[in-house]
């Protein structure tokens, strides 16, 4: 019996249901896997559930992504602000791309709008090109429709594919005990669990976005917006230069509970932080949340992981820090049949989608 999780009702209040949404993604997955060949051409090479998928067309493997940009698209709409919304787009793609171990390639978005706006559809057109061009992938094409009678303000989503050897295929297979989880900085909330920031900053907190706090720097509508922080670079050098990575995880909905998303039975203990950004605390403060629903929702300050053997662990941060990136090792990888993810400067467990004091 599963007890009922006080904190994630303040999610499901804000408007998603998580629980719902897994039931009703276990229906999907059970009828679309009936459409995948049982082998040679357009075989699917990995179970539905990992970051991105892989395909084999003719011997070579092509991973694909579709991802969005979630409710970030009414801070940009609130803020009239939309020339960073873009990046985002592009990153929630082509970070989960890398995940696999491939190099991202290209992409095509769509764009649902109430209402055909030229300059708000060039401000979008701006953070794409720029998304595009840190993450070193082309645009190819794309959609915008006009759906008025459905859509308030827009919604921004992207599809990109990558290729990387099918004997190559990184799902996290060959993790061991004591096997490092490095982490790498987010910029900040990025682009998951904005419903819930909302309520918490906006609704319940009463805070203006075009207020600025002396704790972030800025705005609060500059806080928001701040792009997802692209990876590519930095993780096709550490792909090339280690050739023995074991894993690699984007950190987004659900946070550091996405780290056991791997085939190999593992858990894992995070035992060594970074302290979070502001905003968090903003959040949680003002939202009235539990730590355990906001390591759930939020990345924390992490974006991105890299899981290596101990003696690989030095030229992987040796990589991010030419990148300028902010990495640390946060933890380890342990014998766990639950694949657990415990947090012991918190007292919490992970377990699926729910952390719990422990």
């Amino acid at each position: 019996m599963t007890l009922p999780n006080a904190a994630s009702d303040r999610h499901k209040a804000a408007g998603v249901d998580i629980a719902e949404a897994d039931a009703g993604l276990a229906n999907i997955v059970s009828r679309i896997t009936g459409t995948w060949p049982v082998s040679g051409f357009g075989a699917v090479k990995l179970p539905i559930g990992y970051f991105a998928n892989v395909v084999d067309i003719g011997g070579i493997g092509v991973a694909i992504s579709t991802d969005g940009v979630g409710s970030k698209a009414m801070i940009a709409d609130m803020a009239h602000r939309y020339d960073t919304i873009g990046i985002d787009c592009i990153a929630m793609n082509v970070n989960d791309l890398l995940c696999v171990g491939a190099r991202p390639v290209s992409l095509v978005d769509y764009i649902a709008v109430e209402k055909a706006d030229a300059a708000m559809l060039d401000q979008i057109a701006i953070g794409l090109a720029e998304g595009a061009r840190q993450a070193g992938v082309s645009i190819t094409g794309g959609e915008i429709s006009q759906l008025g009678e459905i859509v308030r303000g827009f919604d921004l989503v992207g599809t990109a594919i990558g290729t990387v050897a099918l004997d190559h295929i990184l799902v996290g297979r060959d993790i061991a005990p004591g096997d490092i989880v490095i982490g790498i900085a987010s910029s900040g909330i990025h682009s998951n669990g904005m419903t819930l920031a909302r309520r918490a900053l906006l609704k319940d907190g009463q805070m203006p976005l075009d207020r600025p706090f002396p704790e972030l720097g800025c705005t609060l509508a500059e806080e928001l917006l701040r792009p997802t922080l692209i990876y590519v670079p930095e993780i096709l050098e550490i792909l090339e230069r280690v050739p023995a990575v074991k894993a690699l995880a984007h950190i987004t909905g659900d946070g550091l509970l996405n780290l056991p998303r791997v085939e190999a039975a593992v858990g894992f203990v995070i035992d060594d932080l970074p302290v979070p950004p502001p905003i968090f605390a903003m959040i949680e403060r003002l939202g009235g949340i539990s730590r355990a629903e906001m390591f759930e929702v939020y990345n924390m300050g992490v974006g991105f992981c890299v899981t290596v053997a101990p003696n690989d662990a030095d030229a992987v941060l040796a990589i991010l820090g030419r990148h300028g990136r902010k990495a640390a090792a946060i933890g380890h990888a342990v014998a766990d049949a639950d694949r657990s993810v415990h947090l012991p400067r918190e007292g919490l467990v992970g377990r699926g989608k729910r952390f719990r004091p422990g």
